[in-house]
């Protein structure tokens, strides 16, 4: 990791926040600033069991930095997508962002929950994101070491925000059951296409981070790139270890219309 993209307690501020951010999204037009969609939110009255104090956290420290980076390109393909594919297919596109905003999550996922769930482990707890964390602290993957407190809230917001995105099984426990979790057609579309007009190379894609949110190998990727080829998303030839693949949309925008057409 690099020292800039540490470990942060940033998660404190929301977890997962789905149907929060939902509404969010809703309320939010493309060009609209933190404190702008903050105010609006307010005025709205579609929270009104949440403090003025509490809804500019969820709004400056979760929503912002998840969905507003890039020109705000996550929250107007969200916006767009939000209306026509399922809550479920939302929730994972928003595990995708959420981790990039908040590494320890993304690593959490990447390297806890499926090597737990590839060794034929039916349940996370607490003392496993705990083991994590630590390890992450001795690693010097944050900026100073955590309080003991700290450790253990942490601990459970990383079990807390699977839970929220359908991995682990939701309720207040230091113990979840894991559930069948596997990327949508559309996430696979959409994050093949995100990462293509990010700049990363056709056989790069195949390895990259954001894949491995899904429990994803390379070979995994490429079976789905395959699938995404047979529905007429893209096309694909294979060479050995040399992948090509030719991107039939020139916009995300133009995918996500395609999406919702079915």
């Amino acid at each position: 990791m690099s020292d800039s993209n540490p470990y942060t307690t940033q998660l404190q501020a929301g977890l997962g926040l789905v149907s929060e951010t939902k509404t969010l999204l809703e309320l939010w037009s493309p060009g609209m600033s933190a404190n702008q969609l903050h105010h609006i939110a307010l005025e709205s009255g579609r929270f009104p069991t949440v403090t003025a104090r509490r809804l500019r956290n969820i709004v400056v420290e979760c929503f912002a930095p998840r969905y507003l980076v890039s020109e705000g390109a996550p929250a107007k393909h969200l916006k767009n997508l939000s209306t026509i594919i399922s809550t479920a297919d939302l929730t994972q596109l928003m595990l995708v962002f959420t981790s990039r905003a908040n590494p320890i999550l993304g690593d959490f996922v990447r390297h806890v929950y499926w090597s737990r769930y590839a060794g034929g482990y039916t349940q996370i707890t607490n003392e496993d994101a705990r083991a994590f964390v630590e390890r992450g602290i001795d690693d010097g993957k944050t900026i100073k070491r955590w309080s003991e407190t700290t450790v253990r809230r942490v601990s459970a917001y990383l079990t807390g925000c699977c839970a929220d995105y359908g991995m682990l099984e939701r309720g207040s426990r230091s113990t979840r059951r894991t559930l069948p979790f596997r990327v949508s057609p559309s996430v696979a579309a959409y994050l093949a296409y995100e990462l293509h007009f990010a700049g990363v190379g056709d056989n790069a894609l195949l390895t990259h981070e954001d894949w491995q949110l899904f429990g994803m190998a390379r070979e995994d990727v490429l079976e789905e790139i395959k699938r995404l080829s047979l529905k007429g998303l893209l096309i694909v030839q294979v060479a050995g270890d040399v992948i090509r693949i030719s991107w039939k949309h020139s916009r995300l925008e133009t995918l996500c219309d395609v999406l919702s057409q079915g």
